[in-house]
Parts: C-alpha cells; structure tokens; sequence
C-alpha cells in the first residue's frame, strides 16, 4: 500500500503571472515541491500558450512542460475587474501565501506598491531582462555574454548558437530560490519585499564565477576548443564500428582510469619526458591533448563499441556513449519510470507523456510524483471560490460578462 507523500512546500501558495522559461520554471519549482502554485492566464492564454513544440493539433508541449502540478486561473486582464480580481488573488490572506512571482513589468496592477496596500507583507519577485527594466532573452544574452564565439570548431570565425537556454534555466531556479529567501526572512521579520531579479546579471554573473570574463581581464580570452573539454583531457572518439563515445579525465582518478583501461601508461609517460609536462595534473594534461587524444584514437579506433565499453566499465572510466533524442526516449532506463524521478501520466491535450518530477530526492519527506499541466482556466472557479468566498452565482455572472475563463 502506498504512503501519501506531502511536499515539503506544503501549505505555501504562490500566484505566477508569467511566460516562457525561466518564470514558469520557477513557480514548477516550486509547486513539484508541494506548493499551490496559481498560474493566472489572460481569456485565450498567455504569450507562450502556443509556442512550439506543439502536437499535430496544436497543443503546446513548452507550456504543459514548464506548467506541470499548477493550478490554473484564467481571468479578462484586459478589464479593470479582471484586473481586480488578480490583485485580490495576490494579496489574499494566509500566513503561507502573499507570494507572488512575474515576469511581466512591475507597473499597473503588477506595481508592487499597489499591490502591498492590499497586503503589507507581499513578496513579490519579478523577473526582468535587464537591471533597468529592458528586454532580453536567452538566445540575445547568450550573444552579448561571447559564449557563441567560444563555441564551435577551432579555428572557426562565426558564432555558433546552441538550442540550450543556460540562463533561463539558471533564472528560473534563481526565481524559486529568491522567492523562499524572502519568505524566510519574512517569517522572521515580517516585512514583505520587491525582489528584482535581472536575466542578464544572472548570466553575467555565471560567466564571472566561472572564470570567463577574469581571463579576459587578463588579456587571455577563451578560445574555441571544439569538442575539447577546455583545461583536462576530454574529448570525442570513434570506435571501430562507427559509435561516438565521450571520454574525459577531469581528476587524477579518471585518468589513471583511462589510463589502464588503455594500458597506455608508458605511451603516456614518453608523451611527458618529451613535451616536459606533468599529466598527472589536468592542466598538463591539456597542453598535451593533442599526443594524448592521437594514443587513446588509435587505440578506440581499433576496437568496437561493446569491447571499449567493457573496459572503461570495468576501470571506473568517466564516459559516455552520443546517442540522439529519440534514442533516449525510447531506450534509455534512466529516462523511464526506472528512474524514480520520473512517471507516466496522462496530460490533456497530449496523452500519456513520460513526466519528471522534481530533481531532488527528499530522504525524509520523500519526493512528491509529477502532475499533469493544467487545462487553461481549468481551476477558475474552485480557486475563486476558496480565496476570494465568490459563489456559483457570483462566479457565473463574471462568466456571463467573459471577465472569467475556464472548462
């Protein structure tokens, strides 16, 4: 007999008003770990209700991705009574709630100080592109941060793209961090806040932390390394029947790994006499990339995928086999219901879909199994009702009046 799990963000409640990736990442954070997230809609759905991909009838996969185990509320936000009602939705009581996260700009009925004169001790964060309140996307900052010139064959001149969107995926994460910082303090002080979190400081501040822009300072910018894993060894290879492996020997472990798993020591020990380097350090190893990757070539080149895969095994090699999407889809047991982050649910408009929950296996409470997105405006009605006290009669004059959407 199963046992309920109960999230660890049990009783908090959070009204998203947002779009695209990082916001709605965040409010998904935070309501795979248990809280009544409130995603409020405008009549017809928001900017990225649609956005691809999307099924062969034009439902979106992006937005039941990003929207799972939300409650949703769709409401006329183009009317001033629309409007009342998502200010009144914000500010409801509770001692867990009053939390509010967006990525639209903070001004008519999303301006802080409008909203905190209905609730003193609102938190409100909302997500900008930029500290002054301009515009930015992944795909934008990405360009402006130099990592497109780092990326891509050596040698080569044009940027390089990546389907990715690195900081969006660290925003949003940032979104849910942010959000319980303040709660933790407001649980402490009582002062509710406005917490400005900018997509371009987040990346700025990646690329600073890892070192990018101090080499640049220091006159050495990154340079294109391809498929080179910059400062260690690590690099793509081809075994004899045409299968691509990933290999990388980051510490010393996974070189003396490598190592034996090659019986290349010796090799390895006439490739340091002569270039005067130490390979037992990862950046001695880099320097010697070149020598080291044409030994482990020849010596991968010679054997077929399942003879390298039971030697890196049985050696502790850090590797991995390439394989495409759909490969992983459809074969890989770490992403099926093997894993226990991950089940199978129906979603509407989609099927049954394979579906994460949250990353984090909470030991003590346990983990809490992924939701379904909502149909938009499914929870219109029942959410009006529990924070607002508006009953059926009330709730159909505003359906009446299109002020309220829902199934």
């Amino acid at each position: 007999m199963s046992v309920a799990v109960e999230g660890v963000l049990s009783g908090m409640r959070v009204v998203e008003a947002g779009a695209f990736v990082a916001a709605p990442l965040g409010g998904m954070t935070l309501a795979q770990m248990g809280a009544d997230v409130i995603r409020i809609d405008t009549v017809g759905g928001g900017l990225d209700y649609r956005r691809w991909p999307v099924t062969s009838d034009n439902t979106s996969l992006f937005w039941t991705g990003l929207n799972k185990s939300k409650r949703s509320v769709v409401l006329d936000l183009t009317s001033p009574e629309g409007r009342e009602i998502a200010m009144a939705l914000i500010t409801a009581t509770g001692d867990d709630a009053g939390l509010f996260l967006t990525n639209f700009p903070p001004r008519g009925w999303l301006d802080y100080d409008k909203l905190s004169a209905q609730r003193t001790d609102l938190i409100q964060l909302t997500l900008q592109g930029d500290r002054h309140g301009g515009s930015a996307v992944d795909y934008t900052l990405n360009a402006q941060l130099g990592v497109p010139g780092m990326t891509g064959a050596e040698g080569s001149d044009s940027p390089v793209n990546h389907v990715l969107p690195a900081w969006d995926l660290i925003t949003g994460q940032m979104v849910a961090v942010g959000l319980l910082a303040a709660e933790r303090h407001r649980s402490r002080t009582g002062q509710g806040q406005h917490v400005k979190l900018a997509l371009k400081d987040v990346g700025l501040a990646v690329m600073a932390h890892l070192g990018f822009i101090t080499e640049a300072q220091l006159g050495q910018p990154r340079q294109r390394h391809g498929n080179e894993l910059f400062g260690a060894m690590g690099r793509d290879f081809v075994c004899a029947d045409g299968v691509r492996v990933m290999v990388v020997g980051l510490t010393g472990k996974q070189w003396r790994a490598i190592t034996d798993a090659t019986a290349s020591g010796a090799q390895f020990d006439a490739i340091a006499a002569r270039l005067g380097l130490d390979l037992s350090q990862e950046g001695g190893r880099f320097l010697a990339r070149r020598e080291i990757a044409a030994v482990l070539s020849e010596w991968i080149a010679a054997r077929k995928f399942a003879d390298v895969c039971a030697a890196f095994d049985a050696h502790g090699v850090c590797w991995s086999r390439y394989q495409d999407i759909g490969e992983l889809a459809a074969s890989d047991l770490e992403c099926s219901p093997a894993n226990p982050m991950f089940a199978r649910l129906e979603q509407t408009g989609v099927g049954p879909v394979l579906a994460p929950g949250i990353p984090l296996d909470f030991q003590g409470s346990g983990r809490l199994p992924p939701g379904p997105a909502p149909v938009l405006g499914e929870h219109t009605e029942v959410v009006l009702a529990e924070l607002l006290g508006i009953d059926a009669a009330h709730y159909g004059r505003l359906r009446d009046q299109g002020l309220v959407g829902g199934v």
